[in-house]
C-alpha cells in the first residue's frame, strides 16, 4: 500500500507543476518586447503625448479599435485595444508605425509600439 501511495503521490506533483507551468505560460506573451518611452523614436514620443492629452490627432484612423487579428498581444475583448498612428518622414502614406494602447488610451498606460505594421510588438515603459 505504501508503494502504491507514493506512486500516486508523486504523479499528482508531476500533474500539479505541470499544470501550473502551463498557466505560466499562458500568462506571458510570448513575442511581446520591452522598450522605454525615452528610446522611442521621436514621432513616437510625440504620439504618445498626443494620446495621454486625448489629441487632436494628425489622421482620420487615430484612435480607431485594434483588433489584435494577429493574436500578438494579450487577448481581450474588441474594443479594448485602440490603434495610433507615428508618423514616418518621407513616407507618402500611414506607414507602418503604429501606438497600439489598451484600455482608455489616456489613462491606461498600457502602451504597445510597432514599427513593422503589426508583426512585432513592445510593450512601453514610462
Amino acid at each position: 500500500m505504501s508503494a502504491r501511495y507514493a506512486f500516486l503521490r508523486t504523479w499528482t506533483t508531476f500533474l500539479a507543476v505541470l499544470l501550473f507551468a502551463v498557466v505560466v505560460q499562458a500568462r506571458e506573451t510570448p513575442g511581446i518586447g520591452v522598450v522605454r518611452a525615452t528610446d522611442l523614436p521621436l514621432e513616437a514620443r510625440e504620439t504618445l503625448a498626443l494620446i495621454r492629452r486625448g489629441g487632436p490627432f494628425p489622421y482620420a484612423k487615430d484612435g480607431v479599435v485594434f483588433g489584435n487579428y494577429e493574436g500578438v498581444l494579450p487577448k481581450r475583448k474588441r474594443g479594448y485595444y485602440h490603434e495610433f498612428t507615428v508618423k514616418t518622414p518621407r513616407a507618402r502614406n500611414r506607414g507602418a508605425r503604429r501606438i497600439i494602447t489598451g484600455g482608455d488610451p489616456v489613462e491606461s498606460g498600457e502602451y504597445y509600439y510597432t514599427d513593422d505594421h503589426y508583426a512585432t510588438f513592445r510593450r512601453i515603459q514610462e
